[in-house]
């Protein structure tokens, strides 16, 4: 049994930050890539950023230099610090946990809003 759970979503105007937090609730040991991806409306999903192991990470260009994802102490922890935000990054943020080795297994969280808009 894997939850995922985020927090963190909101309205902020251009310009300003948000912090978006996602906690996996698991007995797994195997969480090995935790990463966000972003809705905008209208729009399919796609990847924001990720993060396998503590330090390799990936993101897309559109928020490369404004995002950073990092990983809890726990492990079980990540964050994506969104600075200089934009109205095109308004949509639903999810979390997203991938377990297992030879086949992985990917969990999502239900989603947090964020509202970017002046």
């Amino acid at each position: 049994q894997v939850q995922v759970v985020e927090s963190g979503g909101g309205l902020v105007q251009p310009g300003g930050s948000l912090r978006l937090s996602c906690v996996v609730s698991t007995s797994r040991t195997d969480i090995r890539v935790m990463g966000w991806y972003h809705q905008a409306p209208g729009k399919q999903r796609e990847m924001v950023a990720s993060i396998a192991g503590s330090a390799s990470t990936n993101y897309v260009d559109s928020v490369k230099g404004r995002f950073t994802i990092s990983r809890g102490n726990t492990g079980n922890t990540v964050y994506l610090q969104m600075n200089n935000l934009k109205p095109e990054d308004t949509g639903v943020y999810y979390c997203i946990a991938q377990a297992g080795w030879s086949t992985l297994q990917t969990y999502w969280g239900h989603g947090t809003q964020v509202t970017v808009s002046s």
